[in-house]
């Protein structure tokens, strides 16, 4: 929070603005999260306990919902992460966003039968196939080649790029976006120690909509065929306490909360417009559907999936990228500002000299 590395807003400026460092600073946060990862999945343990990588088949699901989801993005203000941060900092709008995500999620798991058994391929591990120092390479080769064209697209635009360091308070914020990718990358690491597995977000929410239809008594999801799945089935049978995932996220809730209490930066409770509403509630739909459908969020499929070596952490982020462009076009249905009509361009302030520097 105190670093605002978001995923969403990185993405939003550098389509509609050509600004990278939020998107730079994504790249860095996975690139380092891959190298603390590589000693621990290469030996398959942790501190003495198993540890393993998400690595999941690519299939239809997979992209449709990794659409789906970064059309959600833009719509509902945040990805998973952004959304419980933005909402324990105090957003009314976000609030809004969850709710709907939770409900998206409860949704696609209740209909998890007309989306489970859509084709895919086997799951690919690439360092099953290349070995690991081979496919740590081609994956930081690859994601210095995207930051090289970030920044390239930021420098013709704007003649400089803003550089990711800077000064800044540990404890009253705001970071540099360095640092918020760093702490992001050595969390992720802790992680992997203590879950046994990569940071997962968004698995959480249908969990928690399924508990409350169980608890009002609207249904019996424990005999619906998403929770039958060996991996899920004992979620809906322990406390909600007991699941990592749902601690973890009331963590960053509160995380969230405490970093908002301390900064000097001035906040106030606006209530969205009707239009914003309206956003939120089509746009947290669509990122709880697309994030149980895609197998996860930014921070699952494609932050855990490439620090885990897997192929569809790649193939994820392309038709989420494609779904972000597309709901910044609808943006403006509700009176949220978007991209520009093609051909159409605001002059660019140049950079003051002391910000300039190289990609």
């Amino acid at each position: 929070m105190q670093a605002s590395v978001s995923f969403t807003g990185g993405v939003r400026a550098l389509i509609i603005e050509r600004r990278s460092a939020g998107v730079r600073a994504q790249l860095l946060l996975v690139g380092a999260t891959l190298l603390l990862f590589v000693p621990f999945l290469g030996s398959g343990e942790a501190v003495g306990s198993p540890v393993r990588g998400f690595v999941f088949p690519v299939g239809v699901a997979l992209v449709i919902g990794a659409f789906l989801f970064g059309l959600g993005m833009q719509l509902g203000g945040g990805c998973g992460s952004g959304t419980l941060a933005a909402a324990g900092s105090g957003v009314p709008r976000l609030w809004i966003t969850l709710a709907a995500f939770i409900t998206g999620a409860t949704l696609a798991a209740w209909q998890s039968e007309l989306w489970s058994a859509l084709p895919a391929l086997p799951a690919v591990s690439l360092p099953s196939l290349l070995g690991w120092p081979a496919a740590t390479a081609l994956a930081l080769g690859l994601l210095g080649g995207l930051w090289h064209l970030a920044a390239r697209l930021e420098r013709q635009s704007h003649g400089a790029v803003a550089p990711l360091g800077g000064r800044g308070s540990l404890l009253l914020g705001p970071w540099p976006l360095a640092w918020g990718a760093l702490a992001l990358a050595l969390l992720c690491l802790a992680t992997l120690v203590v879950a046994g597995r990569p940071w997962g977000i968004t698995a959480a929410f249908p969990l928690w909509g399924s508990s409350l239809i169980e608890a009002l008594g609207l249904g019996d999801p424990a005999f619906w065929a998403y929770w039958g799945e060996p991996t899920r089935a004992e979620a809906m049978f322990r406390p909600l306490l007991a699941d990592r995932t749902t601690v973890m996220n009331l963590g960053l809730i509160a995380g969230a909360a405490l970093a908002a209490s301390l900064s000097r930066r001035p906040r106030r409770l606006t209530l969205p417009r009707p239009g914003e509403a309206a956003a939120s509630v089509v746009g947290g739909l669509l990122l709880g559907i697309g994030a149980t459908v895609g197998g996860g969020c930014n921070i699952s499929a494609f932050l855990g999936g490439i620090a885990s070596g897997s192929l569809h952490g790649w193939v994820w982020i392309l038709p989420a990228l494609a779904g972000n462009a597309a709901g910044l076009a609808l943006r403006p249905l509700f009176g949220l500002p978007g991209g520009l009509p093609a051909g159409q361009r605001t002059p660019a302030p140049r950079l003051p000299a002391a910000l300039k520097a190289g990609p």
